[in-house]
């Protein structure tokens, strides 16, 4: 399979087709090989216009999704950006393309080291990942210009909130646990004043944590 132009395919037609517009997004998607990302029996779904799994109950998000919710942070290059559901590391190796720094948290361990190891394999410099509840985020790193939660919370934790910087956005998929559920943008301003925009309906898998969703369930952690 000739994934460079899998990934050009990828690019016009899932992201610039749909209205992704921010040259540095489309640069950053048209260079991170995302075959890398998901598992071997997957790889040749691996630019599909689809989420994949990536083991542990966990996904890598459509293409699309990924690139909208990415977009909608705003990056210029200095910032230090906070993830939440680092997976298999793919947005995180998006991001890095985007920013100063990247400090992603994974909640299942066997997912953070495997994430680890393949960014530092293809040297992704620039990315921390954390083992720990992305629900309480990174408080000895905060505070960050960005934050993009890639699992959805019944409400945006307050930990967060709290680590996000003035002037700062937060990105992150807000309602039921297996059911509706909206992107939503929560920017700050320098006066710490918080305000929330809505950018549509989304499907994501659950923010398990102190403040998103209880864990302690059959076949969780």
């Amino acid at each position: 399979m000739d994934f460079a132009a899998a990934r050009r395919q990828m690019v016009k037609t899932q992201l610039i087709d749909r209205g992704i517009e921010d040259a540095r997004v489309l640069s950053a998607f048209a260079e991170v090989p995302r075959h890398e990302f998901v598992p071997p029996e997957q790889i040749l779904d691996a630019y599909a216009d689809w989420p994949l799994p990536v083991g542990l109950g966990q996904t890598i998000s459509q293409p699309y999704v990924v690139a909208l919710t990415i977009e909608a942070l705003h990056l210029r290059g200095p910032e230090r950006v906070l993830e939440i559901g680092t997976g298999s590391g793919y947005a995180a190796a998006i991001l890095s393309h985007l920013c100063q720094a990247v400090y992603t948290i994974e909640r299942l361990e066997p997912l953070a080291r495997a994430a680890r190891e393949r960014l530092s394999r293809l040297g992704f410099k620039n990315v921390a990942v954390y083992h720990g509840d992305g629900s309480l985020g990174w408080p000895d790193a905060a505070p960050f210009a960005a934050i993009l939660v890639s699992a959805a919370g019944p409400q945006v934790p307050r930990a967060l909130l709290d680590q996000l910087a003035p002037g700062g956005r937060l990105i992150m998929p807000v309602g039921a646990e297996y059911g509706a559920q909206e992107l939503v943008c929560v920017s700050k301003d320098r006066d710490g004043t918080l305000r929330r925009e809505p950018l549509g309906g989304v499907r994501f898998v659950p923010l398990l944590g102190a403040q998103g969703f209880p864990t302690g369930r059959s076949g969780e952690d």
